[in-house]
């Protein structure tokens, strides 16, 4: 096998409800009761969503366990992960782990990556993933699904063989990328079937990111409309005022405090980084030192920080509102080039008025203006 190989996808697999094109997060943020997930993921089949991701937490939101509930639990929605790490997992589980939720879902899983940040990677004893460990993964992911004996010596480790004894009726899930940066985005497209492009950024932002991933498939020697780009975008819809805060601004206010994202955002909204200096010399950041705002602080002092961020952060990367403004909102990101979008923010008990408004006849990739 060579190093970030790649293969044709393998098809799209169910295409959802009515609404195929609009998913939402099961648990988002910390939890202490897991079965949440199920709740709300049977809300968002009932009420016609596409799809439902989860992003995994090493503590109650704990992947292969939440997926595979939901598998069984629903008939239609696509799962996804959005997303999980590399390293954490040896290839071998990886491989099985993804082919065995295909397989239990009816071909409905997608295996989203990330990259995370240094101090995870510090604390946890792991070594941080690089752009040539991912793309080697991928690659040794692929060939075990293709059915394939892998024997790799390199960065990502030293595997001497590796084979999946059986694999199951069902094609190989597809593997995103998340991704902010430009070289990440262009590896997404050459390596991955796609992107999950990050919560907070604007649309022309997105516009260029799907740009930079197709076009990294094209130079790959791909179809670039055969890679996703998936798009999260926090919303509020039809919801209170504190409900926005906590949806909107205590998000973005532990998102942009985590060095090198917010700085990636910041750069890729085209924004004055000078800006963003200003807020994390904010003495409530200051004072936390290394440890991570959004694990640290409450939920109020977040919403309170907030207020802290630039004008026009907020009102030019996130939704909040009516439903119809916020669904008018999202066809904006699909004009831009993104294939689907994820609804970050609000579970979907509070998302059928955004769903209605949001419409089954969403913009075909052809109408896309960035793509």
């Amino acid at each position: 096998m060579r190093p970030g190989e790649i293969t044709a996808r393998q098809g799209d697999g169910p295409s959802g409800g009515r609404y195929g094109r609009l998913a939402c997060y099961v648990l988002p943020g910390g939890v202490t009761d897991s079965r949440a997930a199920l709740t709300q993921a049977a809300a968002a089949e009932r009420i016609g969503m596409g799809g439902v991701w989860i992003g995994e937490r090493y503590d109650t939101k704990d992947l292969p366990a939440l997926a595979g509930a939901i598998a069984a639990t629903t008939g239609r929605v696509r799962i996804g992960a959005g997303v999980t790490h590399f390293g954490l997992r040896h290839p071998m589980v990886l491989a099985s782990m993804g082919q065995t939720l295909q397989s239990l879902s009816g071909g409905r899983f997608t295996l989203g990556f990330g990259r995370s940040a240094s101090w995870r990677w510090d604390a946890y004893g792991v070594p941080e993933p690089t752009l040539r460990t991912m793309a080697d993964t991928a690659g040794i992911l692929r060939s075990l699904w293709a059915g394939g004996t892998v024997s790799y010596d390199g960065p990502a480790g030293c595997y001497p063989q590796l084979r999946l004894a059986q694999r199951p009726d069902a094609p190989a899930p597809d593997m995103l990328l998340a991704a902010v940066g430009p070289r990440t985005l262009a590896l997404a497209g050459a390596c991955f079937d796609g992107a999950i492009l990050h919560p907070f950024l604007t649309v022309d932002a997105v516009s260029q990111s799907c740009r930079i991933v197709r076009q990294a498939a094209a130079d790959a020697g791909r179809d670039p409309e055969t890679v996703r780009c998936v798009v999260t975008v926090v919303v509020a819809p039809d919801r209170t005022a504190a409900d926005t805060d906590l949806a909107i601004g205590a998000r973005a206010a532990g998102y942009f405090s985590v060095p090198g994202l917010g700085d990636s955002l910041v750069r890729a909204n085209g924004w004055d980084r000078s800006e963003l200096e200003r807020y994390r010399s904010h003495p409530v950041l200051r004072a936390l030192g290394d440890r991570s705002a959004d694990k640290t602080l409450s939920r109020p002092e977040l919403i309170e920080l907030s207020r802290e961020l630039p004008e026009g952060w907020l009102e030019t990367t996130a939704l909040a509102g009516t439903a119809a403004y916020c669904a008018a909102g999202l066809h904006r990101y699909l004009r831009a080039g993104a294939d689907e979008i994820i609804v970050h923010g609000s579970t979907a008990e509070h998302l059928d008025g955004l769903a209605g408004a949001f419409g089954p006849s969403a913009p075909a990739a052809g109408e896309r203006l960035g793509g």
